[in-house]
């Protein structure tokens, strides 16, 4: 079987097209084909889809194909230009590959394979690709998702921040609570970086919102409250984050006691922290006997995290009233407990109350944006860090955004006049 013949049937190259000529190149592991139509031949125009006559060809063109049997693989063509009485001069849809692009439609789904799994540097190295184009393809696909991407708010979403780099550089995340996918990324955490999410809906669009789950960061209050509509009962400030300013003002109590005992020459609270921050059902069989030790003994930081486990019991009432009422108890005990971290935890979740029992409600928490981070964690792992927030927000959409991001190939006409 000659070459040309060969290809012709790997590739699936149908008339009008044929490969006229295959060259290749042992010690650059590169075959070379080349790709004409018949002569005498009409195209539809692009616009009217009027069959015209071939006016020209541009010049030849290189596009980069799958590998053949390890041999990069690059297909030549002369695109022709057909006159259309209509619509003038106009280049035909050659079906080869995206307007303006280099490398077929093959070859670019093979790549945005491979840059969902690894980084851009490790696709380079094993398809032997520039870095540039790598990563241009990544931001194409991007584009062409959201462009793809139905507009429209979610009915419920959440918010978050996600470190950029060290120094307090960060980004705002918008996630689907329901689709699982990031929505929006915004730079900064600020009220004006919400905001500018916002701006994108109508207040009819805005209206429709359900819930929002969020930390306690008065930036993105601010800016809820003053684009959503009903806002006061539909923001939820996230468990996890409730919970935490608890945990770290348990830490806070162990580490003066702990300073404290030193002092006396007592290191009974010596490799102890985890013992007080994990929940009850995550401590460990190896130390739970060690835990069991120090229940018994009268310390602080166990009265501490009494306080703590008890609040957790909140989250199973399914009643705003009946969450209140466990929180104004579980408040007295807290505020009379004579631990200053306790007390300033306590005061500051009364300040936040009313969007805190609005858990029982809409049953939301930022559970799903917490998970959204760390896959954006390891994106950033492989890229060993961004230094343009351009190209991390990039990053973020292609991995944890749901987005169609393959191109769709446009056919060739289906029928061809002679002339």
């Amino acid at each position: 079987m000659e070459a040309s013949l060969f290809f012709e049937q790997l590739l699936g190259v149908k008339a009008p097209w044929r490969i006229t000529r295959v060259t290749q190149d042992a010690d650059l592991h590169r075959v070379d084909l080349f790709v004409e139509h018949y002569p005498g031949i009409r195209f539809p125009c692009p616009k009217c889809e009027t069959f015209c006559p071939i006016y020209d060809h541009t010049a030849e063109r290189e596009f980069r194909h799958l590998n053949t049997c390890q041999f990069a693989t690059y297909i030549h063509v002369r695109i022709p230009r057909i006159h259309c009485a209509t619509d003038g001069v106009q280049q035909i849809v050659h079906g080869l590959a995206e307007p303006n692009a280099t490398v077929t439609y093959e070859f670019e789904r093979a790549v945005l394979d491979l840059e969902q799994e690894c980084s851009l540097e490790s696709v380079c190295r094993l398809l032997q690709l520039d870095w540039h184009l790598a990563f241009r393809l990544q931001e194409e696909a991007v584009v062409r998702g959201k462009a793809r991407k139905a507009k429209g708010i979610p009915a419920r979403f959440g918010v978050d921040e996600k470190s950029f780099a060290k120094g307090h550089r960060y980004e705002t995340i918008i996630y689907d609570l329901d689709r699982g996918t990031v929505e929006s990324v915004h730079e900064d955490r600020k009220q004006e970086s919400l905001e500018a999410y916002y701006q994108g809906f109508s207040p009819e669009e805005r209206a429709q919102v359900e819930a929002i789950a969020m930390d306690m960061w008065d930036p993105y209050i601010a800016a809820t409250k003053a684009y959503i509509p009903g806002a006061e009962k539909k923001i939820v400030f996230d468990r996890y984050h409730v919970m935490r300013l608890v945990v770290d003002a348990v830490d806070k109590v162990r580490k003066a006691e702990h300073r404290a005992l030193q002092q006396k020459g007592d290191d009974t609270l010596k490799g102890t922290k985890y013992l007080w921050l994990w929940n009850e059902e995550n401590i460990p069989d190896y130390r739970r006997e060690e835990f069991e030790q120090f229940r018994h003994l009268d310390l602080k930081v166990g009265r501490a995290r009494a306080l703590k486990e008890n609040l957790r019991h909140m989250w199973d009432y399914s009643s705003p009233g009946w969450m209140r009422r466990y929180f104004q108890d579980w408040y007295i005990w807290a505020t009379h407990s004579r631990l200053p971290p306790m007390v300033r935890a306590a005061r500051s979740l009364k300040n936040h109350l009313e969007n805190i029992v609005t858990y029982a409600k809409h049953h939301i928490t930022n559970a799903l944006g917490e998970s959204l981070n760390s896959k954006i964690e390891k994106v950033k792992r492989l890229a060993c860090g961004y230094r343009n927030r351009d190209h991390y927000r990039t990053a973020i959409y292609f991995h944890c955004s749901g987005l169609d991001l393959y191109p769709k190939r446009t056919s060739l006409p289906s029928q061809i006049i002679t002339a």
